[in-house]
């Protein structure tokens, strides 16, 4: 069988990732309260840069449907999703995701993320997205990480730059957020690029 056929090398809910100061693991039923807190208190500073939510996205049956779809992608190896977590008081801080896994010749996926508003500009994000690539890489066996963001996002280019990311391009109405069709910058990593990063003396800045 040719080697994009097979199997992919991981199916089923993600590991616990740890990172400097951060871990990830997949969200679960019990995390509801916590999560739809953090979600309602950050609301307005999120929506900017989110899909329109729904009347009842905050609500428990929402959030279980959320978890069957995580699971489901999850199983099928189309997808996974973490919540953020801080690692010296287990405090939620925000959510992180890996979408559309293609296979074949592509071997990629796409990137997502979100953090509360108490808790952004201090870091946790930038580990938290440090610490997803070994996962990408290594587990998921795939060549290449995508990301978009807004254009006048800095704080969000500042965290892929910083994570190694090159910025690519500019895609036109690429995604629908805040309920309008807007222009998005264009980012990815590949498994090259963390290899390099790996293999270069210690302070040559190949990666932030």
């Amino acid at each position: 069988m040719s080697a994009f056929l097979r199997q992919p090398p991981w199916t089923g809910m993600p590991p616990l990732l740890r990172g400097a100061s951060i871990y990830l693991r997949a969200p679960q039923q019990a995390d509801w309260a916590d999560w739809a807190r953090l979600r309602a208190s950050s609301r307005e500073f999120l929506t900017p840069w989110e899909p329109t939510w729904t009347d009842d996205e905050l609500t428990r049956n929402a959030y279980r449907r959320r978890l069957r779809r995580y699971t489901r992608d999850a199983r099928d190896g189309y997808g996974y999703a973490f919540f953020v977590f801080r690692r010296n008081d287990d405090d939620l801080l925000g959510g992180l995701t890996l979408s559309n896994v293609r296979r074949g010749v592509t071997q990629s996926c796409s990137l997502g993320y979100w953090m509360g508003q108490q808790h952004a500009g201090q870091g946790h994000m930038q580990d938290a997205v440090k610490t997803v690539l070994g996962f990408v890489f290594e587990e998921l066996g795939l060549h290449r990480l995508e990301a978009a963001c807004l254009p006048h996002n800095e704080r969000s280019k500042a965290v892929l730059n910083n994570a190694g990311f090159t910025e690519e391009g500019h895609a036109r109405q690429y995604l629908k957020i805040d309920g309008r069709w807007q222009d998005h910058t264009l980012f990815a990593i590949l498994s090259t690029d963390v290899a390099r990063s790996a293999a270069a003396p210690q302070g040559s800045g190949t990666l932030a």
